[in-house]
């Protein structure tokens, strides 16, 4: 249960809720025995927490499933959630902190014919809220891992799998102007590949013309490209993964919006910050055309060495850089044409981060870290008047071990932003006494905002309890708004001040 208590303040422009409180809640319950195992999910929104799609109000079990496996084959019908290779075609799941939850309500077989050959198929409708979206979702995938299925392979320096995937949505044409198409496909191959530390995960999918809400009805087919080289050895790794994705916007019903009745998934590639000032401006995939890249390098100087010092040190560099298609408009329906080996000029998102970590002795650690963001907000908020936003952040993160069962952490930030809502700063304390208790305050402060009115402070704190099970946790202060993901896919949290409680059992 999240429970959250508001109080308006018109200083950071939280909006009036006549309620007062709001409240998300849930319980899960799962039951297995033997080869047969079955489950539900009751949920609560009276009403939905800030920040949360207000369509979600209202209580009721829209989670519940029974299945059974019999040698190689296994069934489940109801809800399920799943995923084929990287999700470019269909990832059904949950993601509670953002509101999102695509079920699929229907049947789902799996089945293992022969050595190292697995197959899927299913079929179902998506869950949207407290109902289901209008199209009816159909798919199959299969996957043969050549080191299982070719007897002399086992023993193999090389592992080396195959994949494709088939994935259809059939919705009614009801559309009194445009001729829609009822059935609308896309399929995807993909390959993984690995040697030693090295390894190499490609996937491409392409879906026939869907013409929708969320791509102004233009009748182009779209395709996603995705790829990822990487190496790993004892203190040393470092990965590249590149995509190119354009009019790859999937829906169970193509009226759909926001993070509602999404089939597929397009990653981010970008980094997943968990520092607060830099989570003001996180990356949202852009499915109707992006062109991006990451790389990120890890390195650890071995113990007593001289930048390794007693106990190591790890540094970590990570760039991300995203870009607008190369692409020319049209005057007809399919909207765009583009061209494949080269990017557009437009800027969309670039990160360039440094991460260094060393222990100093058994008690103390520090975490210093530098990122340089530019964001385009125009583009990934969908607005208008802000253009490119560039950003200077520094962070320092000290932990110190008072002893077995006591720490005490604290965290120094600092952004520098040019544009928006001006330059914050930071400070945060936090104390555990393990494994129960923890306790934190913070302060964070808009210092640069242009109006100096809004130059203020955002104060909070709380405290958490973790026993048999039973995890509790409850602070009071101010919130500020902003953009949160995870993965690429995002909600707008506004701001509020006030009281908020979470309790989470597991028994």
């Amino acid at each position: 249960m999240d429970f959250q208590y508001y109080r308006y303040d018109s200083l950071i422009g939280t909006p009036r809720v006549p309620d007062k409180t709001r409240m998300n809640g849930f319980l899960n319950l799962n039951y297995t025995r033997g080869n047969f195992r079955m489950g539900t999910r009751y949920e609560s929104y009276l009403n939905p927490i800030l920040g949360f799609d207000p369509r979600f109000v209202g209580n009721g079990i829209m989670y519940r499933y029974a299945g059974y496996t019999q040698g190689d084959l296994d069934i489940t019908v109801g809800h399920f959630y799943e995923q084929f290779g990287t999700g470019l075609t269909l990832r059904s799941y949950e993601e509670r902190n953002l509101g999102f939850d695509n079920a699929l309500d229907g049947v789902r077989l799996k089945y293992k014919p022969l050595p190292g050959v697995y197959l899927k198929g299913i079929v179902g409708k998506m869950r949207s809220f407290f109902t289901y979206g209008s199209g009816i979702i159909r798919g199959g995938d299969g996957e043969i891992l050549l080191n299982e299925a070719i007897p002399g392979w086992k023993e193999g320096k090389v592992r080396w799998s195959l994949g494709g995937s088939f994935v259809s949505r059939y919705q009614t044409d009801e559309d009194p102007v445009y001729k829609l198409p009822q059935n609308v496909a896309t399929g995807a191959g993909r390959t993984l590949i690995a040697l030693g530390g090295f390894s190499l995960q490609a996937e491409y999918a392409y879906k026939i013309n869907d013409p929708s809400a969320t791509n102004n009805l233009i009748y182009r087919p779209g395709e996603a490209a995705f790829a990822n080289l990487a190496y790993s050895r004892k203190g040393f790794g470092f990965s590249f993964s590149a995509k190119r994705i354009v009019n790859m916007d999937f829906r169970a019903d193509r009226t759909a919006f926001g993070n509602n009745l999404n089939v597929n998934f397009l990653p981010a590639l970008t980094k997943q910050h968990t520092y607060r000032l830099i989570t003001l401006y996180p990356y949202a995939t852009q499915p109707n055309g992006e062109v991006g890249f990451q790389g990120e390098l890890t390195y650890t100087f071995p113990k007593k060495s001289a930048l390794g010092g007693k106990y190591g040190t790890t540094v970590v560099f990570n760039y991300g850089l995203i870009h607008s298609l190369d692409s020319t408009l049209r005057t007809d329906e399919l909207g765009y044409d583009t061209r494949f080996a080269s990017i557009g000029e437009k800027l969309y998102f670039k990160d360039f981060n440094v991460e260094l970590t060393k222990k100093w002795s058994p008690k103390f650690k520090t975490i210093l870290t530098y990122i340089h963001l530019d964001y385009n907000k125009d583009v990934i908020e969908g607005r208008t008047g802000f253009g490119l936003i560039k950003t200077q952040t520094a962070i320092v993160d000290l932990s110190y071990k008072i002893s077995a069962r006591k720490n005490i952490r604290a965290e120094i930030q600092h952004m520098g932003v040019k544009g928006d809502l001006g330059s914050w700063a930071m400070g945060l304390l936090e104390y555990t006494i393990a494994p129960k208790w923890f306790v934190a305050i913070w302060d964070e402060f808009n210092y640069g905002n242009p109006d100096p009115v809004k130059q203020l402070h955002y104060f909070g704190g709380n405290v958490g309890l973790i026993k048999n099970g039973n995890r509790i946790t409850a602070g009071y202060g101010r919130q500020r708004a902003g953009i949160f993901c995870v993965g690429g896919v995002c909600r707008f949290v506004p701001a509020s001040n006030g009281f908020n409680l979470s309790v989470t059992s597991t028994f």
